[in-house]
C-alpha cells in the first residue's frame, strides 16, 4: 500500500498497480481489532472458533454423516447424497444459512460469534429420531487436533508494545483520541485537497451503516433474504442513471481506479464482439490523473499521450493527429470533465465526436463529477462510459484513502458487458449471448453496506438540493480564485476567466525568485491549522485547491487570509528581509517541542506558532516537524522479514 498508490503518478503507464483509493478505513478498523485483543486475545478467539468447528464436525459424524474435510480451521464440507437442498432448507427454517456446493455437498463455516446453542441447532438439522444427540462436553474431551503440526504457527505475533497496552474499552477510547488529535481532519478545518472532494459526511447519511440489518448481512446471503438491499441497489442505480444520463450501472467496482479498469475492460469486450479486437490504443491527455494510464495498461491497452495547450485544455491539433495515426486501432479516449486542470473544456463535445468518428469509445473519468451533478449529464454529451467516485461526490468517507466505491455507468450498447458474478446470478440483467467481462470484485455488489450513505445523501438532497450543492462548490472555488488572484497567479481558467470546482495557484515563480517551494507553503499552512491543498499535481510546483460546497464563507475567508499571510512571508524572503534558508516557511511546521529548547530562530514565537490570532483557543500542534520526503520515498521501511529469512 505504501508503494502502489504513488507509483501510478511517478511511473504512469509503466506502473504495475492502479490503486488510488484503498480500503484504508477498513484496514484501520482491523488494526484496532488486533490492538484491542492483542496476540493472546486473537489466539484465544481463533482457538475457540477452531475448537467449536472440531466439535461440530465430530457431532455431525456421530449423527451418521460424512465430513469430507479432514484438515480445517473453521470451514467444513459435509457429504449429503441428494439431500443438500433439503438440509439447507431445514437450516434456513431456524435462521441458519449454509453454503450450497452441489446436490450432494454443503459447506459450513463458524466464527467467533458462534455459540453452543448454534452447535445444537446445527446438529438438530442433521439429526434423525434414530440417532443419539451429540453431547458438547463429551465431544470436547475426546476431540483430537486435526491440523498437522507442520502447519501450526509457533512463532510470536504482534510483538509491538501497542498490542499489549489497550485491552479495555476505556484505554482504547483514549488511545483513539490521542491518534485523532494528531490529524487535521474536517472536524478541525477545511481539507481543500484538489481532485479529492473532501466534503462533509453528514451524521444522518452515516446513521444506516450502524444498523445490523445492513452491516450484518453476508454478501452471499440468499436473495430472498435481501429484498431491502435489492430495492436499494435498484433505486441507487436509477438515481445514478438519472444524474448521469447513462442507461445502466454496475455497482461492483470498489474504487475509482477499479471503475476505470472495469470500464476499459467493457470497451475492449465491445470491440472484440464487433470483430475489432485489434483496437488497443488508449488516448490519454497529459494532464490526466495517474490512475488513467495505469488502468489502461492493466486492461491490456497501449497508452498514447495527448498534449495540452497553453490553457490546459486538450490540444485539438495533437488529438486530431493522433486519431489519424491510430484510427484503425483506436479503442478509447480517457478524459476528465471538468478537466484535471479545474476548467470546463469548451471543446468536450467536439472531442467526443472526433473519437467516435474514428471508431473509439469515450471514457469519462468521473473524479470531478461534483461540478456536474444537476447541471450536466455525461451520457448525453458524448461519453460512452464513466465511473463515479461515490466516496467523493456522494459523501462516503475516504479520509486516509478509503473505503472507495467506483460504480460505472454505460450507454445501452455497452450494458451487456457489465460485470456479472459466478455465485450470485443475474447481477447484470442486460447480459447477452456474448457474455460479460466477468467479475472485478469478490462481492457481487462491491462494498454494499456503504451504498446506504450515497442513497441517503441523494434521497435527502433531492434534485434541487444536488444542483444547489454543485453551484455552491463552483461558487466557492471561484471565490477563492478571485480572492487569491492578486497574490498568486491562477494557472488555468476557462471562458471569461472562471474555474470549475477547483483552482490551481502557480508557485513556480517563488522557487525561481527566492527558493520557496510549494512544500514550504503546504507545511506553513499547518502552522495556521489547515490541511494543505493538493501539492504538485497535476502541474509541478503548484497547489490545487478544492473547497467543496461544505464550507461557508467564514471558513473560506480564513483559509484565503492564511494563504495571503503566507504570500507576505514569501515576499519578505524575496525582498531580503528574511533569511533565504532560516525563515518561518522553510522551518515549518513548528512543533511544540521547539518551545522546550532555546529559541534560535530569527523570528518570534508568536509568528511561528500563532500566525493567526484566532488560533489561541484551539491551536493545532503538529506531532512532527519537516521530514525528508525524497529520502522516505527512496528508503521505504518495511516491517516484513528480510529475504534471507526465507532461504531454506
Amino acid at each position: 500500500m505504501a508503494l502502489q498508490p504513488r507509483e501510478q503518478h511517478i511511473r504512469r503507464d509503466k506502473a504495475t498497480s492502479n490503486i488510488c483509493t484503498a480500503q484504508v478505513l477498513l484496514a484501520v478498523i482491523a488494526g484496532f481489532y488486533a490492538i484491542y485483543h492483542g496476540a493472546d486475545g486473537l489466539r484465544l478467539i481463533a482457538g475457540r472458533v477452531h475448537r467449536y468447528t472440531q466439535i461440530l464436525a465430530a457431532g455431525i459424524a456421530q449423527l451418521g454423516h460424512e465430513v469430507i474435510t479432514r484438515c480445517y480451521f473453521d470451514t467444513l464440507v459435509v457429504r449429503m447424497p441428494n439431500r443438500a437442498k433439503r438440509v439447507m432448507a431445514q437450516a434456513a427454517d431456524v435462521n441458519i444459512n449454509l453454503r450450497f456446493i452441489d446436490t450432494d455437498h454443503i459447506g459450513i463455516s463458524l466464527d467467533e460469534t458462534t455459540t453452543r446453542k448454534n452447535l445444537r441447532e446445527l446438529w438438530q438439522v442433521f439429526s434423525t429420531p434414530a440417532t443419539e444427540f451429540p453431547d458438547i462436553n463429551r465431544l470436547n474431551a475426546n476431540t483430537v487436533e486435526c491440523i498437522p503440526d507442520a502447519l501450526l504457527r509457533r512463532d510470536n505475533i504482534l510483538q509491538h508494545p501497542v498490542f499489549e497496552r489497550y485491552h479495555s474499552e476505556t484505554e482504547m477510547m483514549r488511545y483513539m483520541r490521542r491518534l485523532a488529535r494528531r490529524d487535521i481532519a474536517l472536524d478541525r478545518s477545511m481539507i481543500p485537497l484538489g481532485s479529492c472532494t473532501m466534503k462533509l459526511n453528514a451524521a444522518t447519511e452515516m446513521q444506516s451503516i450502524s444498523y445490523h440489518e445492513f452491516n450484518g448481512l453476508h454478501p452471499f446471503a440468499p436473495l430472498y433474504q435481501t429484498h431491502g438491499y435489492q430495492q436499494m441497489f435498484v433505486e441507487l442505480e436509477d438515481m445514478l442513471c438519472d444524474l448521469t444520463g447513462f442507461d445502466a450501472f454496475s455497482l461492483q467496482p470498489n474504487a475509482g481506479s477499479q471503475g476505470e479498469y472495469t470500464g476499459l475492460l467493457v470497451i475492449r469486450k465491445y470491440h472484440e464482439v464487433n470483430g475489432q479486437a485489434q483496437r488497443n490504443i488508449c488516448l490519454i491527455p497529459a494532464s490526466a490523473h495517474g490512475t488513467n494510464p495505469a488502468s489502461a495498461v492493466m486492461a491490456g491497452l497501449k497508452v498514447v499521450v495527448i498534449a495540452c495547450d497553453e490553457n490546459g485544455n486538450v490540444s485539438l491539433v495533437d488529438l486530431q493527429a493522433k486519431l489519424a495515426e491510430h484510427s484503425d486501432n483506436l479503442a478509447a479516449l480517457m478524459i476528465t470533465y471538468p478537466s484535471t486542470h479545474g476548467v470546463f473544456e469548451q471543446t468536450f463535445r467536439e472531442i467526443c465526436d472526433l473519437v467516435h468518428q474514428h471508431g473509439g469509445q469515450v471514457y469519462l473519468d468521473g473524479a470531478n463529477f461534483n461540478a456536474l451533478v444537476g447541471l450536466c449529464r455525461p451520457g448525453k454529451i458524448g461519453a460512452d462510459v464513466a465511473h463515479l467516485n461515490l466516496h467523493k461526490t456522494f459523501c462516503i468517507p475516504h479520509g486516509g484513502g478509503g473505503p472507495g466505491v467506483g460504480p460505472i455507468g454505460v450507454g445501452v450498447h455497452l450494458a451487456p458487458f457489465l460485470p456479472d458474478h459466478p455465485v450470485v446470478k443475474d447481477i447484470n440483467p442486460a447480459k447477452g449471448k456474448h457474455g460479460t467481462i466477468g467479475t472485478v470484485s469478490a462481492a457481487p455488489w462491491g462494498s454494499a453496506s456503504i451504498y446506504t450513505i450515497s442513497w441517503a445523501y441523494i434521497a435527502m438532497m433531492g434534485a434541487a438540493g444536488l444542483k444547489q450543492a454543485t453551484l455552491t462548490a463552483i461558487l466557492n472555488a471561484n471565490y477563492i480564485a478571485k480572492r487569491l488572484a492578486a497574490h498568486y497567479p491562477i494557472l488555468y481558467t476557462g471562458k471569461n476567466g472562471w474555474v470549475a470546482h477547483e483552482c490551481i495557484i502557480d508557485c513556480r515563480g517563488f522557487k525561481k525568485a527566492c527558493g520557496i517551494t510549494v512544500e514550504d507553503i503546504a507545511k506553513r499552512l499547518i502552522d495556521f491549522g489547515f490541511h494543505a491543498p493538493t501539492v504538485a499535481f497535476p502541474v509541478a510546483d503548484t497547489l490545487m485547491i478544492e473547497p467543496t460546497e461544505s464550507e461557508d464563507k467564514a471558513e473560506i475567508d480564513r483559509y484565503c487570509e492564511a494563504l495571503i499571510a503566507i504570500r507576505h512571508e514569501i515576499r519578505a524572503v524575496e525582498n531580503g528581509n528574511a533569511d533565504p534558508e532560516n525563515n518561518v516557511l522553510r522551518n515549518a511546521p513548528h512543533t511544540h517541542r521547539l518551545l522546550l529548547d532555546e529559541w534560535k530562530f530569527p523570528y518570534s514565537k508568536q509568528q511561528a506558532f500563532f500566525p493567526d490570532n484566532t488560533q489561541h483557543d484551539d491551536k493545532y500542534w503538529p506531532p512532527v516537524g519537516r521530514i525528508d520526503n525524497v529520502y522516505g520515498d527512496r528508503h521505504v521501511v518495511c516491517s516484513c522479514p528480510p529475504l534471507e529469512d526465507y532461504q531454506p
